[in-house]
């Protein structure tokens, strides 16, 4: 038997993409980039090259199960179905119990679905070195980016790099996880040469991640213990249904990874974007000359500089003047943000929620 599993997290929002990202389809689910694939089938084929295809599960929200199975021609018994969101910890307890069932060997990889990987060779050469390791090795593997700018939009991960691990390049245990930082501290960071970008994608062998979860987050890992001999039956539908009510909305970063004292880095560089924001999307396409990236949609540009713009298809825009904005257009809503403003645009939603309930989220 293969030991080499998959889970994918697909359950968010993607609020910070709205108006294209809504809850009908949320980003992962959207060919952002023009390439083709959506997010998450960019994602899955990725990891089609390093584990079984058959080993490869998803976790998403009942409401988009079909989807998913949709979008990635995968077996429906693969696709975990949230009832609710609960954040990562509650996600990832119930894919590493389905998985335990099948296979109490289990070499687990968490990633998240809607993240963008430019060297893919490159990382599957990580993810089989970084499997390696912790199939001898008790330990809760994440992979750490490279930084190249003072990001404020990313977590952060600190090497201690009087601790390598012999045998492993660049493989170092972890002395600390910091939340995004001010603009001063990222500098700090950047110039340290110790900081990491956190990537969210984590390796570990499956009695790791479960004896993490009895130590830091018993409640939740007594819930899902409970249900051992419903996974893989018709009764873990209900069973879920339940766990989901009483367990607390956590991250795992926050839950287990900030806590474990058997964490480690694998510091990379692998071409990573979490595509978390429509500047990071600008990153990562195409300008002209003056620095405007046009998503979508036939414009007539004039005297615009550094702009993203996404227009509805069969219409024509004529935009003038405009200097580092998001212009962002759908059948039914128009966004102009300005971008240094973006983080903002989850308090705007906030503010349309009030006034019109879900409709145009």
């Amino acid at each position: 038997m293969d030991n080499r599993y998959v889970i994918i997290m697909a359950g968010g929002v993607g609020s910070r993409f709205w108006p294209l990202s809504r809850h009908e389809k949320p980003k992962q689910f959207l060919d952002i980039l023009g390439t083709g694939e959506t997010l998450i089938q960019q994602t899955f084929r990725r990891f089609k090259s390093t584990c079984p295809e058959k080993n490869i599960y998803v976790v998403t929200s009942a409401y988009h199960k079909d989807l998913v199975v949709e979008q990635l021609g995968i077996d429906p018994l693969n696709v975990l179905a949230e009832p609710f969101r609960r954040n990562t910890a509650p996600c990832l307890a119930y894919g590493t119990f389905r998985i335990l069932k099948e296979n109490p060997d289990a070499i687990i990889t968490v990633t998240p679905a809607d993240h963008l990987i430019v060297k893919e060779d490159k990382f599957c050469q990580v993810i089989q070195e970084s499997m390696d390791f912790v199939s001898n090795n008790d330990a809760l593997l994440t992979l750490g980016i490279m930084p190249d700018r003072p990001e404020t939009g990313y977590g952060y991960i600190q090497a201690d790099r009087k601790k390598p691990v012999k045998g492993y390049d660049n493989l170092l245990k972890v002395k600390t996880f910091t939340e995004k930082p001010d603009i001063d501290l990222a500098k700090k960071f950047l110039q340290s040469g110790d900081f990491f970008w956190n990537s969210g994608i984590f390796i570990w062998n499956i009695k790791s991640i479960l004896a993490a979860f009895e130590e830091h987050l018993p409640d939740m890992f007594t819930a899902f213990d409970e249900g051992r001999k419903f996974f893989g039956t018709k009764q873990e539908e209900s069973f879920i249904g339940r766990t989901y009510t009483e367990c607390k909305s956590i991250s795992i970063d926050y839950g287990i990874m900030e806590k474990a004292d058997n964490v480690y880095v694998k510091c990379t560089d692998i071409g990573w974007s979490d595509l978390g924001t429509w500047s990071s999307l600008y990153e990562h396409s195409e300008t002209d000359k003056k620095g405007n990236t046009i998503l979508n949609g036939n414009i007539f540009s004039y005297d615009n500089m550094g702009n993203i713009f996404n227009i509805a298809s069969g219409k024509v825009a004529v935009i003038q003047g405009l200097k580092d904005y998001i212009v962002v257009e759908t059948d039914d809503v128009l966004l102009i943000v300005k971008k240094e403003e973006e983080q903002n645009i989850k308090n705007y939603l906030e503010d349309l929620k009030k006034e019109t309930k879900d409709k145009y989220l």
